[in-house]
């Protein structure tokens, strides 16, 4: 990773690009040391690449899961949302096991052609156990469900609009 994550174009330090790019310089990491890390597969057996968690690996024969980020020191302090996952029938988490999160702190360390150049600088690793979380509720329905006056709902009157 000594030359850096090259990306057109970027939107803001620390975004999602930068974040995926990391994720094969931490497999091969893990690899090099035995760990057998890969992309989680979920109950059909398929591997999925997005979402929660990004890789999975092995140590003594028990299996961990780990989340790559990256972050900006300028907005590292901030409520800004940084962390989410959401469950659903292929959810990766097939196995009762620690989770981990290994965040990068990056910068622009310059460009190459009409592309920043982004480093890292600072590393932290992270048990998410007992990660203190918010849960977003919703809900919601799709049009056929709320026009077709089935699933519930009751059409008051309806016409044409001369």
């Amino acid at each position: 990773m000594n030359e850096g994550i090259f990306i057109a174009s970027p939107n803001e330090l620390g975004n999602n690009e930068v974040g995926n790019d990391i994720e094969p310089f931490i497999k091969k990491a893990l690899n090099f040391l035995n760990l057998n890390a890969d992309v989680p597969t979920g109950p059909s057996g398929s591997k999925k690449a997005t979402g929660y968690p990004d890789i999975l690996f092995w140590f003594s024969k028990k299996p961990y899961y780990l989340e790559c980020k990256t972050y900006n020191a300028e907005n590292i302090a901030t409520t800004q949302r940084s962390f989410y996952f959401s469950p659903s029938d292929e959810f990766k988490v097939i196995y009762d096991a620690p989770h981990f999160l290994m965040s990068f702190e990056i910068y622009v360390a310059g460009e190459s052609g009409r592309n920043h150049v982004y480093k890292c600088k600072h590393y932290k690793i992270l048990s998410l156990e007992s990660l203190s979380l918010d849960v977003k509720y919703e809900f919601n329905s799709d049009n056929k469900r709320m026009y077709s006056g089935e699933c519930g709902t009751i059409i008051l009157d309806e016409g044409e609009i001369e």
